[in-house]
This record gives structure tokens, sequence and C-alpha cells, in this order.
């Protein structure tokens, strides 16, 4: 089994969502690292968590600014071999650091890229993650995402449902696409049903 598009599963919380999606091959599992995020995973529940998965590499997501460097942040997470970040100047920072990097931004914000950036994120391979201001894309905002898919490796993350999922992937170019973890209920238990139908829309038969 395998999936027919890239996939990043953004802010995971728990093992629930972890194994479920590395058993749906996903590429990406997204873990917020920044300490003021509602998602923060202390360094002792991230290993819990991961030490249970194979076959998907983890990311550490940050946003805003940090009272420490990122790379000594990430010496408690020595599995993580991904960076996400909203502000481009520090992800400049880990360019050459042995990592691989995705930029994110609201597409408002993405589409005015001044030319050497979107140069640079092309040139280095860094993913642009593209966040829609709404779950239902507008025409302009898919003329937008196709122009900047266009340029650089864009992930989708927003508009996305079983129904549209395809559609979208081919009409825009994209890389791939991003879906949100989510909470558990209580332990082990997990409303799987949105992100469960859009992954099986993706899944290639054996």
């Amino acid at each position: 089994m395998a999936l027919r598009t890239f996939v990043k599963i953004n802010h995971v919380t728990n093992l629930t969502d972890a194994r479920y999606c590395s058993g749906m091959m996903v590429n990406l599992l997204g873990f917020s690292l920044h300490p003021t995020d509602p998602n923060y995973l202390h360094p002792d529940r991230f290993k819990e968590i991961t030490g249970w998965v194979s076959g998907v590499d983890f990311v550490g997501e940050f946003t805003g600014t940090l009272d420490m460097e990122i790379l000594d942040v990430l010496k408690d997470y020595p599995e993580i071999n991904w960076v996400e970040h909203d502000r481009f100047e520090d992800i400049e920072k880990l360019i050459d650091k042995g990592l691989s990097l995705i930029y994110r931004g609201n597409l408002p914000e993405l589409i005015h890229l001044e030319p050497e950036v979107s140069d640079l994120i092309s040139k280095l391979g860094i993913i642009l993650h593209v966040i829609p201001e709404s779950d239902e894309l507008s025409e302009s905002e898919k003329e937008s995402i196709s122009t900047l898919s266009s340029k650089c490796k864009v992930i989708l993350g927003g508009g996305i449902n079983s129904e549209n999922v395809l559609e979208l992937i081919q009409d825009l170019n994209l890389y791939g696409v991003s879906l949100n973890g989510e909470n558990e209920i209580k332990t082990g238990l997990r409303d799987f049903d949105q992100m469960a139908e859009v992954l099986e829309k993706l899944e290639i038969e054996d």
C-alpha cells in the first residue's frame, strides 16, 4: 500500500494518530516543539510516541520567535530530521545543517513572496506549506496556489476533503497535502472519520 502524493500530518499529540498515520504510509508526522504552542510535545512524550512507529519521518514544527536556537531544541529530539517554520529568516539559518526544511505561511502572505526568496526555496528544495484563509477555496486562491506550485514544491494545508483532494492535487500541481492531527477523546479513542476519508481516497491499492 502507498499514497498517491506526499502527505504531512500536523501537530501530532498522541500515539493513536501516530500509529494510524504511519500505517497509512504518510510521509511526515509533525510535532510542535514551541513551548507556548497548545500542541507542544515534551521530549519524553515525543519519545513515547515515536518509539512505536516506523517508516515515517518526523518534523519539528516551530512558529514565531524562540528563546533558544532551534538546533539547541533539536538536541532533545534527535530523531527529528525535518523542520517547519513560519519565519523564513529562521529557515535560512538551518540551510546546510543536514535538515530537510518546510516554510509554512498563510496564502495571502505567500502570494507576495519576494523573487529572491522564491528562487532560494526552489533552488534548495524547501517545501512551501500553504495555509488558505478558509475551507472553501475561491478560484482566485486556486490560481495563486497554482502559480506558487509552478515555482516550487507546494503542500496544501486547508480546503481539502475526500471529495476534492484528487482534483486539487492534479489541477493545482501540488507536491502534496497536509492534514491536522487531533486530540484523543480519551486514551486510545479517536474519531478518524475526516482524516481517514482523505487518506483512503489517496490510497493506491496493491
